[in-house]
This record gives structure tokens, C-alpha cells and sequence, in this order.
């Protein structure tokens, strides 16, 4: 068997799409430039109920930290996702994607500044799927520490440019994926992220 590539794609800095991906196939994430997160959330296609849910996904991996040969999970416990390579190795699954309130409560940010949220929500409107459906994604190559007192901390991605992690698709999804748009993610700069849909044939 090999990979059938479609075309890969460039989603700009501080940008979003939202695409389908269909059983089987592989969602291959690109990391061009190094140090950029992309935040990444999904449906059942067809069963917009049905959504990808961290809460079960590190529940049943026993860890926070997942990578390759874990398996993100819907809200319904079906299998959604199963990383196949991860060159990277540390992604988060804790956080929320960055919205426009993130920005004023956290960082007292004063106007508009682009947000995952916006982007996800703006993206996937077109398969009918509003922003309160939204939860928490899956911050591919974002780099989130614990402590041993429960603080969190965000600190500078660990991917290099080229870098790339696999998704294999366990059901038919309609999927939002964005070139992360928080300074505080990426190391204080935004990037573009490339991805690409693998079929095996």
C-alpha cells in the first residue's frame, strides 16, 4: 500500500478552514516554519452531536500528553482520530482554542484580535455548525507543562520546521483546522500551517 496525496494546502497566519475528511483517510499537519500551533476540532459528519471530546480522549490514554498510536475520542466514545506518526510529541488537549475573551481577560487586550474560535466558527459555518458547538481542540504542537502544583504553563512549541504529525480518520468528519492566532502559543510570532489529505491506496 502507499499514500495518494491530494494537493497540500496553506491555511495563512492567524487564519482557519474547515474541510471534510473522510473515513480511512489521513490528515497530515505540517509545521513549515517551526514553533507554530494549529488547533484542530471535529464532527461526525452528518451527526453534528457527535464531536471530538478531550475529556474522553485522555480519559481513556490514561494521560494528557497523547501521540503516536493514541486515539482521540468523540463525546460518544467512538473513535474519531488514531495518530499514526508524530514527529513532535507534545500537542495539547487541555486548553480551549483562543477567542476574543481569552485575549481581553487574560492579556487585557483592548479591540478585535483574531482568534481561533472566530476562525473555526467563521469556517465552519458552512456545514451548519454553530460556535457554541465548538469545545476544546486538539492545540496540535502546542507545548502546555503542568506543575507539580497544577499551574499551567504555555511554553515555545517543540516542532521544528518540516515537522509534521498523522491523523487517521475513524469515521467520516467535517474538521476546522487554524494557523494558531495567540503570540503566547507560537513563541511571540504567527506562521502559517500546511496540511495535507493522505489516502491509502
Amino acid at each position: 500500500m502507499h499514500e495518494v496525496p491530494h494537493a497540500c494546502t496553506r491555511i495563512p497566519p492567524q487564519s482557519g478552514v474547515a474541510f471534510r475528511l473522510r473515513a480511512g483517510e489521513i490528515l497530515r499537519i505540517h509545521d513549515p516554519m517551526g514553533e507554530q500551533v494549529a488547533d484542530l476540532f471535529a464532527f461526525k459528519d452528518g451527526d453534528h452531536a457527535c464531536s471530538l471530546s478531550s475529556g474522553r480522549s485522555i480519559d481513556y490514554a490514561s494521560k494528557i500528553y497523547l501521540s503516536s498510536g493514541d486515539t482521540l475520542y468523540a463525546n460518544d466514545s467512538r473513535a474519531m482520530f488514531v495518530i499514526l506518526e508524530d514527529q513532535v510529541g507534545r500537542h495539547d488537549f487541555l486548553l480551549t482554542p483562543c477567542s476574543q475573551e481569552m485575549f481581553e481577560i487574560l492579556y487585557k487586550h483592548q479591540g478585535h484580535h483574531p482568534s481561533c474560535f472566530e476562525n473555526l466558527y467563521t469556517a465552519l459555518a458552512e456545514f451548519g455548525i454553530r460556535p457554541e458547538q465548538i469545545g476544546t481542540t486538539f492545540n496540535v504542537f502546542m507545548n502546555v507543562e503542568v506543575g507539580p502544583d497544577g499551574v499551567v504553563a504555555v511554553k515555545p512549541p517543540k516542532s521544528r520546521p518540516g515537522d509534521f504529525i498523522e491523523l487517521r480518520a475513524e469515521m467520516d468528519l467535517v474538521c476546522g483546522l487554524t494557523s494558531c492566532s495567540a503570540e503566547n502559543s507560537n513563541n511571540g510570532s504567527f506562521k502559517p500551517i500546511d496540511y495535507e489529505i493522505l489516502q491509502r491506496a
